[in-house]
């Protein structure tokens, strides 16, 4: 039988740690929609979302005085279509400006809103669908040439719970709903009380939950309330000292934390502008960065990279970009250099996972490259504890755990239910499943993922491995994972993406020996393939090079 996580959704925080959060200034009363209502009032004509979408050739403008009236038009749809305080409403959507909206729509009526992404198809969609019991699903009718609203018509039936089908884009079949005729054209806040000042906010309650990619298990539900967002969110703010005059941009999808962060309620909270882009394209987004005079970027290093080549292509002037974060995996040595060559910009290397909106980063009064070395220190309020049987170094890194108001109250097992309210454990502490070293300043050096681990008694690197073999001429892509000999040991291989001349063995060896590596550390095998799988945020799947590799190697 499918779980159901609808009934977990009445989780909160212990009253106890909800006072001290709030007394120490972390968490708050309101949510979004005061911040939202503040902007409407005191900068109505002010920019809020600068929409980019491929198949159009100026960016859609929503100014603080319009994104607040979708606002509440589109709350006022989700109380017709009958929606109530605690209900899913699911939105599988590219990363148009609607999306901004509903998301505070889905906040002004209480409803719990539950992001997914575009990659995810119809076997995992309905298993998410089911498991949130989400009474609303709005999705498009096709997206890079997969037909989202056939899908979800062909899952809908065996979906209880799943009262609306809303479809943006083309031709509606029977059974769909219009959005652009119900959401956008339906004048539904003259029928309904959905005026943002009129709002009854409850920052404590379950609002958005988000499914991890279960690279390594059952996929989990992550849930977030408004506060555990507002505790990492309002750091960011605070610390990089963004403003009113500021533009934030990713681009990954608005359907991940780092995209709702960014795009979402980074700028709330200022009056800043967001700026969006429906699809990846390196000098598309170069030009949009310029025409949108974007100030900050997050971007995993994959992203950064083709930036990195396209701007050597052809040089264009991006003078208000002076922030940029990168993380979701390791940030590589090189891409710190070469992205102060290309836009002149110290990079800053990120810690995060969807389980906390507060990770690490490196910060301004950092050495110089200091990015190169670390991951950064964490917020006021956010606790780190690397734990080990001996003494935590980069040979023996630890495991990093984490505990503080920006941390989800509750993970679920999409398919299993099981429930693990995270106060309720190990006194708050969550174990991150990643290896990590103490930096020198404060913060972590990243080191690898528990999962990644290879060796035995001793341990081998993998991120430091990785991150040199980089820097070999013949190595654009690289994966180090294990494999078992016959009497158990366990050696690493270096999975090769190469797009000149193929690097050997032993050239990668010797390279290694070269640059003064520990001989262990060293590969003791290596393929070359055209690519490595990724998911939807740049990370390489190791579970499935794994794979690869074993059956490569029984065959």
């Amino acid at each position: 039988m499918d779980a159901v996580l609808g009934t977990t959704f009445d989780v909160r925080p212990r009253s106890d740690l909800a006072m001290d959060y709030r007394r120490r200034g972390w968490w708050r009363t309101g949510s979004a929609l005061t911040d939202l209502q503040r902007w409407r009032e005191q900068a109505p004509d002010s920019l809020a979302v600068m929409a980019y979408r491929a198949d159009a050739t100026t960016a859609r403008r929503l100014t603080y005085a319009e994104l607040a009236r979708y606002v509440e038009r589109f709350a006022g749809a989700l109380l017709e279509m009958g929606v109530r305080p605690g209900q899913t409403v699911a939105v599988q959507m590219p990363s148009w400006w609607q999306f901004n909206a509903l998301v505070l729509a889905c906040a002004r009526v209480g409803a719990v809103v539950a992001p997914i992404m575009m990659t995810i198809r119809q076997r995992e969609l309905e298993r998410v669908l089911a498991a949130t019991e989400a009474v609303v699903c709005v999705t498009v009718d096709q997206w890079e040439g997969f037909g989202h609203a056939k899908a979800l018509a062909e899952i809908a039936t065996r979906l209880p719970a799943l009262r609306y089908r809303v479809v943006l884009g083309g031709e509606h079949e029977p059974g769909e709903i219009d959005f652009g005729a119900v959401f956008e054209d339906a004048a539904w806040e003259e029928r309904h009380p959905t005026a943002l000042r009129d709002a009854v906010e409850d920052p404590d309650r379950v609002f958005l939950v988000l499914f991890t990619s279960g690279t390594t298990g059952e996929p989990k539900a992550v849930l977030h309330s408004h506060n555990t967002l507002y505790a990492g969110t309002s750091q960011l703010v605070r610390i990089e000292g963004l403003s009113d005059r500021d533009a934030t941009m990713t681009p990954h999808s608005t359907s991940h934390l780092a995209g709702i962060v960014m795009c979402v309620f980074a700028p709330l909270l200022v009056g800043a502008r967001s700026v969006v882009c429906d699809r990846w394209d390196a000098d598309r987004v170069l030009d949009l960065l310029a025409d949108s005079r974007t100030s900050t970027l997050f971007a995993a290093p994959p992203f950064l990279f083709e930036m990195i080549a396209a701007q050597r292509r052809r040089p264009r002037e991006i003078p208000a970009l002076h922030r940029v974060f990168s993380g979701a995996m390791k940030v590589p040595r090189q891409l710190v250099r070469e992205m102060a060559e290309a836009f002149g910009v110290q990079l800053r290397a990120v810690w995060g996972m969807t389980e906390t909106s507060a990770g690490t980063w490196t910060r301004r009064d950092d050495p110089p490259n200091w990015a190169e070395h670390s991951e950064g220190r964490p917020v006021e309020g956010t606790e780190i504890e690397l734990r080990s049987d001996r003494a935590v170094t980069a040979e023996h890194p630890g495991r990093l755990h984490v505990r503080g108001p920006a941390v989800c109250l509750a993970m679920v097992g999409r398919d299993s239910g099981e429930v693990k309210i995270i106060a309720d454990h190990d006194n708050g502490w969550y174990d991150t499943g990643d290896l990590a070293a103490p930096d020198g300043r404060g913060g972590i050096r990243l080191m690898g993922r528990t999962v990644d681990r290879i060796g035995g008694a001793f341990m081998i690197p993998v991120i430091d491995v990785e991150s040199e073999l980089l820097d070999h001429p013949g190595v654009d892509e690289v994966a180090l994972v294990g494999y078992r000999q016959p009497d158990g040991t366990e050696l690493p291989c270096a999975v090769v993406v190469s797009r000149s001349t193929s690097p050997t063995l032993d050239e990668v060896r010797e390279y290694l020996r070269g640059k003064g590596m520990t001989d262990w550390y060293w590969p003791t095998r290596l393929e070359v393939v055209p690519e490595l799988p990724r998911n939807a945020l740049g990370k390489i799947r190791k579970d499935l090079v794994r794979e690869w590799l074993l059956d490569s190697t029984s065959t």
